[in-house]
């Protein structure tokens, strides 16, 4: 039996993977020529960068759970940093070294920044959700259930806001409460290791997808780079792609691309028209990253810094992977800055930065990479497809399909490894 696997990025990956752990013959078709998807290596002047600064946590269990099934050097892929929410002067949040939920009762208690009615306030939400089993009777938007829990400016300003958008790539008056409960539930509030923060050593293409091709390879699967699958169509029985290649058939096909792709490589197959109907009607959020290349060392203070600024997070690339003078700010969601030039965006960050750490260094060079269609807004009563179509040998794998997270690299990873599972109970 063999299968199909098209995207390369971490869904499709992790089902390539899955299913070659099974013995399974699986084929699968990247169109770009670097794997990764929107969590892919980008060269610029000889340094690998990112596409987008993507932070990983503890409860990323099965990203963590595959990268160490395939990675040469687990124990040396990521930066492990105990959950330590700082916002440069502004407010800081450090989980108490004890065990679950007092970590984080006691540092929601002794958070700096807020004062101790908004600590106390903070404290009784969590409790209050924790009672509830992070579940709402009806969804609302996270601006709502804060409202409506009397969060102070504060801890709405510093934690929760910023929060909402790192995790949910939405603006809070718009992002679905639930799916932030969600996070809150998964990575704040269960255990100690479940918050850590996890950086990775080295780019994101390196971290996963580049050792899942050959440990695909090595068990005798095929990955395909620089491959356009144009459509995917029912064949009697089985599933042909088409390509500029010609047409290839399967028993079963993953279609593991971005949503927007999705629709256009299911709309040949009527079966599947609810499905293509609730990719259209998606809406997406950019990510935007900024890199700063600096003619001399520059410290950050922490390897991952908040600011209260345009930039929202800043990350010390030198701490991190080695990356001499190389500091990387991310904004997450949509805003004013879109309508900046990346010269003056990238300006106004190291603007940003200097008046919050001091006089940086001359800069060598900067790049800005927008991904303008990072993920879809997660937005209230959003309608998301499960990865089992009405079609039983077509599956779907992407941080968009049906689950309790927000577009994350773990909600895509976790979908691809469930689709390949649906491939295998059939086979």
């Amino acid at each position: 039996m063999k299968v199909a696997v098209i995207g390369g990025g971490y869904a499709g990956m992790a089902a390539a993977v899955t299913l070659a752990e099974a013995g399974v013959d699986v084929t699968l078709f990247e169109a770009a020529l670097q794997l990764g998807g929107r969590a892919r290596r980008v060269v610029v002047n000889g340094v690998a960068l990112d596409n987008g600064c993507h932070l990983f946590i503890g409860a990323y269990t099965e990203t963590l759970r595959l990268t160490r099934l395939v990675h040469p050097a687990p124990d040396q892929a990521f930066v492990r940093l105990p959950l330590d929410w700082n916002v440069h002067r502004r407010f800081r949040l450090k989980a108490a070294p004890l065990p679950a939920p007092l970590h984080l009762a006691a540092g929601v208690l002794t958070a700096r920044g807020a004062p101790w009615r908004e600590r106390i306030g903070a404290a009784r939400f969590m409790s209050a959700m924790r009672k509830s089993g992070f579940r709402l009777e009806r969804d609302t938007t996270v601006s709502e259930l804060l409202h409506a829990h009397a969060q102070g400016p504060s801890f709405t300003r510093y934690l929760w806001e910023p929060l909402c958008v790192a995790a949910l790539n939405t603006p809070p008056h718009r992002a679905s409460a639930q799916v932030f409960l969600s996070v809150l539930r998964d990575g704040l509030a269960s255990d100690r290791t479940a918050g850590e923060l996890l950086l990775a050593r080295g780019d994101l293409s390196g971290l996963f997808p580049d050792p899942a091709a050959a440990y695909v390879c090595a068990r005798g699967g095929r990955v395909l780079t620089g491959h356009i699958v144009t459509a995917i169509v029912p064949a009697e029985g089985r599933v042909r792609l088409d390509s500029r290649g010609g047409p290839t058939h399967f028993d079963h096909a993953v279609c593991a691309v971005s949503p927007h792709r999705a629709s256009a490589l299911l709309c040949a197959m009527p079966e599947l028209a609810p499905v293509t109907a609730a990719l259209e009607r998606f809406r997406y959020q950019p990510i935007y990253s900024v890199y700063l290349q600096l003619v001399e060392p520059f410290r950050l203070p922490a390897p991952m810094l908040g600011l209260d600024g345009r930039a929202q997070w800043l990350f010390d690339r030198e701490a991190i992977c080695g990356q001499r003078g190389l500091l990387a700010a991310v904004i997450s969601a949509e805003g004013a800055h879109q309508e900046l030039t990346q010269d003056a965006l990238a300006l106004e960050v190291r603007n940003e930065i200097e008046r919050a750490l001091g006089t940086l260094p001359a800069l060598a060079w900067h790049r800005v990479i927008a991904e303008k269609r990072a993920t879809f807004e997660c937005t209230v009563g959003l309608e998301r497809p499960g990865t089992r179509t009405a079609l039983s040998n077509v599956h779907l794998a992407g941080d968009y399909t049906a689950s309790d997270y927000p577009a994350t690299i773990e909600s895509a990873v976790r979908s691809g490894v469930a689709a390949a599972k649906q491939v295998m109970a059939a086979l």
